[in-house]
């Protein structure tokens, strides 16, 4: 299956500025996304952005970056699947046309070892059109009250189980942001990431780390750090 891995690396940023090209961990945050897409076998990965220093970190990371971003592309409310789109689109102007289209979005740059493998391996044998990142929860979680109606509760207060006991269909599942793989007609067809069927590819809960805060890159970084201590240690894993 040829997959195109699409990742999109906008210059500006409001709630961290810069936070693309910010250190974590000795490399700049989009580094850590690429050479996770460029150490799974079967990744044509290309990277879209609209700012030449992005571009040149990209490359010399060992990224494809074919083009600068049109502005129309970049700004501040551009949702990711037209910039998907135009990616698609120039594979396609290459007769490099995919069979799959992953989306990795850099701000969430913790990925086990594997895990885009994994997610490969699923969408394949699911047969799904699209495939969506999620972590678990626990289904502890309120609706605010509407129309002078009491809170409503997402499980059973009068039998509250135990987080041990929850079996995977009484689990909530939050998108992550992080992983996306669709195939290419659902851009075209339905100009969402998501569509035809669609199947969870559950990842590990550090996982789930999206960066929009200063916070945000402080966990990672300390997840970072002891998920490459775990390495070290002999016979860990993670």
């Amino acid at each position: 299956m040829n997959t195109l891995c699409v990742i999109p690396v906008r210059g500006g940023s409001k709630g961290v500025p810069g936070k693309n090209l910010r250190q974590i961990e000795g490399r700049p945050l989009v580094v850590w996304t690429i050479e996770q897409a460029l150490n799974t076998p079967g990744l044509d990965v290309l990277v879209s952005t609209d700012d030449e220093r992005i571009a040149e970190v990209a490359r010399s990371a060992g990224a494809d970056v074919p083009f600068l971003r049109p502005p129309e592309l970049a700004r501040d409310d551009t949702p990711t699947e037209p910039v998907v789109r135009h990616a698609i689109a120039h594979r396609v102007g290459e007769s490099r046309s995919p069979d799959a289209v992953m989306l990795l979005q850099a701000t969430s740059p913790l990925r086990l070892p594997g895990t885009l493998e994994r997610a490969m391996s699923q969408f394949d044998s699911s047969g799904a059109d699209s495939l969506v990142g999620v972590v678990p929860f626990a289904p502890f979680f309120w609706w605010q009250a509407r129309d002078e109606q009491p809170p409503r509760a997402d499980y059973d207060v009068t039998a509250r189980p135990r987080r041990q006991d929850l079996t995977s269909r009484q689990l909530r599942y939050r998108e992550t942001g992080s992983l996306y793989l669709t195939r290419p007609w659902v851009y075209e067809q339905c100009d969402n990431r998501l569509g035809g069927r669609i199947e969870l590819f559950v990842m590990d809960e550090v996982e789930g780390i999206d960066i929009d805060t200063e916070h945000d890159l402080r966990l990672a970084a300390h997840e970072m750090r002891r998920l490459a201590e775990i390495r070290s240690t002999p016979g860990g894993s993670a």
